[in-house]
């Protein structure tokens, strides 16, 4: 058996805890560790008064000082448009097809665009601009609706097949497959429309899908398959395809059509940010 612990008479009080006979001593904190905290405790209460800290239903308390990090952003933003808005100003009334031939406007469009690009256009299109499977490859030579820098700022501008734009850029694939036309014929003009191109899966339906091609799809993509870009109609003799060019992925393309969609970017973007993609965008190599 374990003895009691002798207390002496200048022993401090302890709190009354015992763990296998261990007793603690109840010593009082430092004065120095005390005061710190009490200080810390008062600075945090004059800090809630000073500045936003209790959040609420709609907000958090703004502060007896009214200072605010979304007011001092919104302040910087303020500052850098004005330093900017000479040269945006020159930028929004020069001729598209003279900023890139401007000693000033075309090395800001060039930056100021890349910029615009990385934050609104890069998810779809890609950091570099490749694109990807349904999202244009602006760094090629193969334009839907036309490559020089007019025709990219109305795309822009306005976008394709949205809603929200009514000089939205427009053109519409029917879906062969919906009672239009015959598993055969789709066949047929699918083996064709590969040996534009390549290889098709099977050459002796070729002749049959000439003649679907003829009077079903020419009069959209051109009687040699070099597409319409006044309708945005892709050239089919080119071999570069925006949703994959294997037979089974065109056989899906004209049983049940494609329609990609842009957003329209002259609501969401300022005329000389618009400007100043297209700059960016028809320099990237592909533009013409």
């Amino acid at each position: 058996m374990s003895k009691k612990p002798v207390k002496k008479d200048n022993d401090v009080e302890t709190t009354g805890h015992s763990w296998d006979g261990i007793e603690e001593f109840n010593n009082p904190l430092p004065r120095w560790w005390l005061w710190t905290f009490y200080a810390c405790i008062i600075w945090a209460i004059g800090y809630t008064i000073a500045y936003p800290a209790w959040p609420g239903i709609s907000g958090a308390t703004k502060g007896v000082l009214g200072w605010s990090t979304r007011a001092n952003v919104a302040a910087d933003i303020q500052t850098a448009e004005d330093k900017l808005a000479p040269i945006n100003a020159k930028l929004e009334a020069a001729e598209l097809t003279q900023i890139s031939t401007d000693p000033e406007l075309g090395p800001y469009a060039t930056s100021a665009g890349s910029a615009v690009f990385k934050t609104w256009c890069a998810q779809c299109h890609g950091s570099g601009a490749a694109g990807a499977i349904g999202y244009p490859n602006l760094l090629d030579n193969d334009w839907l609706w036309g490559g020089d820098i007019e025709n990219i700022y109305l795309t822009v501008r306005h976008g394709i097949r949205n809603e929200e734009d009514d000089d939205a850029r427009y053109s519409e694939m029917p879906a062969f497959g919906d009672d239009y036309l015959e598993d055969a014929e789709i066949e047929a003009v699918v083996n064709y429309v590969m040996s534009l191109s390549g290889e098709p899966k099977d050459a002796s339906v070729v002749e049959a899908g000439s003649e679907v091609y003829a009077n079903e799809c020419a009069a959209c993509h051109m009687e040699d398959g070099t597409g319409d870009r006044s309708q945005g109609a892709p050239n089919l003799a080119d071999a570069i395809w925006l949703y994959g060019g294997d037979y089974e992925t065109v056989k899906e393309t004209v049983t049940y059509s494609r329609y990609g969609v842009m957003p329209s970017w002259g609501n969401r973007l300022t005329e000389a940010q618009v400007r100043a993609v297209s700059a960016y965008v028809h320099q990237l190599g592909g533009g013409e």
